[in-house]
């Protein structure tokens, strides 16, 4: 049985590049390349993300920019800091979408061939939870897990509506300050089984100091 990240809560539905020349994102990646990235990222040090930094997310439907809760979620925040600047994030997809609820990615088995797979992959480890009493707004940037609350690994999503049942279940650690209509667009899309019919691939993700916007 495929053990997906959940979101647990949700009511009526199971919810919830490599090395030095880079596959690009439109081209699936093999098992091996796959292995390859999870190792250099499982060798990276965590870095502190400084308050004046933020995230972009490029992906095939705009931009999404994405501030963080550094002092609420330390570790969730330098997890997210060391997977995007080690491009684990390049080329995965925004494998889950619920109208109302929340648009979810970060696995990087949504860059193999499998579409079947998409929502069962991790980083390698995990992290511990670090809930906050931040509530799920519209906007809020928060990360999926497995059943255990320490089972966060890779995997976030973004809220496009209120979610006051995940508060303190989930842990909160930013929000979207510049393109929730691209989160809209993305939730919007023609979907099955609650996977994207057609790919919303994440190009490329960076963090950057805020003035560099």
């Amino acid at each position: 049985m495929r053990k997906n990240f959940l979101i647990l809560l949700l009511i009526g539905a199971n919810f919830m590049s490599s090395c030095q020349q880079p596959v690009p994102p439109s081209q699936p990646l093999t098992t091996e390349e796959i292995k390859a990235l999870i190792e250099k990222v499982k060798a990276a040090p965590m870095v502190d993300m400084a308050e004046d930094e933020v995230a972009v997310i490029e992906t095939n439907l705009g931009r999404i920019v994405l501030e963080f809760y550094p002092k609420a979620a330390p570790i969730h925040c330098q997890n997210f800091k060391r997977l995007a600047s080690n491009g684990f994030y390049d080329g995965v997809k925004f494998h889950r979408v619920v109208p109302g609820f929340v648009i979810q990615g970060g696995d990087i088995l949504s860059r193999d061939a499998n579409p079947q797979n998409d929502g069962t992959g991790d980083p390698g480890y995990t992290i511990p939870a670090e809930f906050n009493n931040i509530p799920h707004e519209r906007g809020i940037l928060s990360m999926a897990r497995r059943g255990d609350p320490n089972s966060a690994g890779s995997q976030f999503f973004i809220c496009v509506g209120a979610a006051p049942q995940l508060d303190g279940q989930y842990t909160v650690f930013g929000r979207v300050i510049e393109g929730m209509e691209v989160a809209d667009k993305i939730v919007a899309a023609a979907h099955q089984n609650q996977m994207p019919v057609n790919a919303v691939v994440m190009n490329k993700v960076k963090v950057i100091k805020r003035n560099e916007l």
